[in-house]
């Protein structure tokens, strides 16, 4: 999709953001309303006291409309957290995914960082082969009731 551009995340896209993410996992994981206010919550902290020398969010874009998010986020002094990254149907299968995960590893790199986490579903097939096609390693999973369904929880690691 060569009409993609990643721009940095505005605290105006942060409406879209829990509307989408609310919407995509009700529909698609049968989430209850709990996650929403998850999402606003972590975007509310992002906006309230992010530093942008370590942590950035992007949205992709083409054509005017918003199509994904992703966001790198301080984990501890060496470690950074990959949050949010979400697609809209419409961009899967068109590379926006390896376009946005690439620039957060990107800049976590660049900022300092020795490696990255992150914290999924199993039932996340697509993601999670992104993420193991890029290098990322599977740590832990353990079953969980969370956001109304029963889930496996997965972390992910990744080393520069």
């Amino acid at each position: 999709m060569s009409d993609v551009t990643l721009r940095l995340f505005d605290p105006d896209d942060t409406d879209w953001l829990v509307d989408q993410h609310g919407l995509h996992y009700a529909c698609e994981e049968g989430f209850d309303d709990s996650f929403g206010p998850l999402v606003r919550s972590i975007l509310d902290g992002f906006v309230a006291d992010n530093d942008p020398a370590c942590e950035r969010g992007w949205i992709a874009e083409a054509v005017g409309q918003r199509l994904g998010s992703i966001f790198c986020v301080r984990h501890d002094a060496t470690t950074a957290k990959l949050r949010l990254f979400l697609l809209v149907p419409e961009a899967r299968g068109l590379g926006v995914g390896r376009m946005l995960l690439g620039q957060c590893m990107g800049f976590a790199q660049e900022a300092g960082y020795g490696g990255m986490t992150l914290w999924t579903h199993e039932s996340h097939r697509a993601a999670c082969a992104l993420y193991a096609r890029t290098g990322w390693r599977l740590a832990g999973s353990k079953p969980v009731h969370s956001f109304g369904c029963d889930l496996v929880e997965q972390t992910w690691i990744y080393r520069f």
